[in-house]
């Protein structure tokens, strides 16, 4: 099978359904063949993803497998802690391979605890879902949240290889891959209004589609990461979406029953920050309806209680992109253009999240 190899920042990514064929020959390198093999899993990829893998991987019978329970609230310090703990145990030293067998949590803190633990072993990321896959798995940001606030104690380290394997696609439930859809979006708005064509017109019920998405996300993302590894500038850009889904999604961890996958909140983050690029950076409204209806018949609506405002405005407060005091955003200019380190007051913000509300959507009832 042929696979798309793309080069980042000292790592390879490799994408395509042949991809266990290179995993096979990057663990027989010199510097892996002896090495300990360690696999991160939660409940799901345990289930569907890891006997995917036990048919084709070679040196299958070496993993030693550590489970830890899927979503958003096992990314902490506390589940690190037991991670490390369990590492020690088993004997685990500097030459010890993590491979991150799942989606964006797996991969956040797979990369963190192999950074952490020993000063430092090295990672392979093996997404298996959409949003991992196009997004968190490439770039080399890994870390957990605090008090719910996303990501708050991380760092940059890079995985040693990225092995994207697009079959284990067919494993996720829709809403999971609907999740990930958020992320292309982004990506396409940000960066390309080609793609944008693209994805507008794409039947993503049509698993054929996936891998070319795939790719060229993939490739976007890389593009931006390998011009600004270290998020001085250039690489801001990814956050489109992010100042207020970020803080949407802390406080569906906080206080809702209902849960919000990152990418519904990112969808929630791109409508309100789409508004504020036509207030404060000239996106057209005509271009910032064609994109909020768009997700609005992607993603649907979800309530947010106005009481919970000024709570996320806050959270907003905390986001690492601020400085002095100031909220940043990236802010569309067009589709496919934007401008990094941009600032709104919490007055705009507030606008912004009453627009989401009373945007004349598909099926909104008065």
């Amino acid at each position: 099978m042929n696979n798309q190899l793309i080069r980042s920042e000292g790592y390879d990514i490799l994408i395509g359904n042949g991809v266990v064929d290179e995993l096979n020959r990057f663990l027989q390198k010199p510097e892996y063949k002896q090495s300990r093999l360690v696999v991160l899993v939660d409940e799901h990829t345990s289930e569907h993803c890891l006997p995917i893998l036990s048919r084709n991987l070679e040196r299958f019978g070496e993993l030693n497998v550590l489970e830890i329970e899927s979503g958003e609230g096992s990314k902490n310090l506390q589940v690190c802690t037991r991670l490390w703990r369990a590492l020690g145990e088993m004997g685990a030293d500097r030459q010890t391979l993590l491979l991150n067998l799942g989606g964006g949590v797996i991969g956040d803190m797979g990369g963190f605890i192999a950074s952490a633990f020993k000063r430092g072993i090295p990672f392979v990321n093996i997404p298996t879902t959409l949003l991992a896959q196009v997004d968190a798995s490439v770039g080399g940001k890994v870390g957990v949240d605090l008090d719910h606030l996303k990501n708050e104690i991380g760092l940059f380290s890079f995985p040693a290889a990225v092995f994207i394997y697009p079959d284990f696609l067919k494993t996720l439930p829709r809403r999971e891959m609907m999740s990930g859809f958020a992320e292309v979006v982004k990506h396409a708005l940000i960066a390309d209004r080609s793609y944008w064509n693209y994805v507008l017109e794409a039947n993503i019920a049509d698993g054929k589609v996936w891998e070319k998405i795939i790719e060229n996300s993939v490739q976007i993302k890389n593009r931006i990461v390998l011009a600004d590894p270290k998020e001085k500038a250039l690489r801001k850009a990814l956050n489109f979406g992010h100042t207020i889904g970020h803080a949407v999604e802390s406080c569906f961890l906080e206080n809702s029953s209902r849960s919000l996958l990152h990418g519904e909140a990112i969808a929630i983050g791109m409508v309100a920050e789409a508004f504020i690029s036509s207030v404060k950076n000239g996106l057209l409204p005509s271009v910032r309806d064609l994109i909020v209806t768009f997700l609005f018949e992607k993603f649907g609506y979800v309530p947010l209680d106005p009481d919970s405002d000024l709570r996320l405005i806050e959270l907003m407060r905390h986001d690492k992109k601020n400085s002095n005091g100031l909220l940043n955003f990236t802010l569309l200019q067009d589709i496919g253009s934007c401008d990094v380190d941009q600032t709104a007051d919490a007055g705009l913000v507030l606008e912004a999240l009453s627009f989401y509300r009373h945007f004349e959507r598909p099926g909104r009832v008065h």
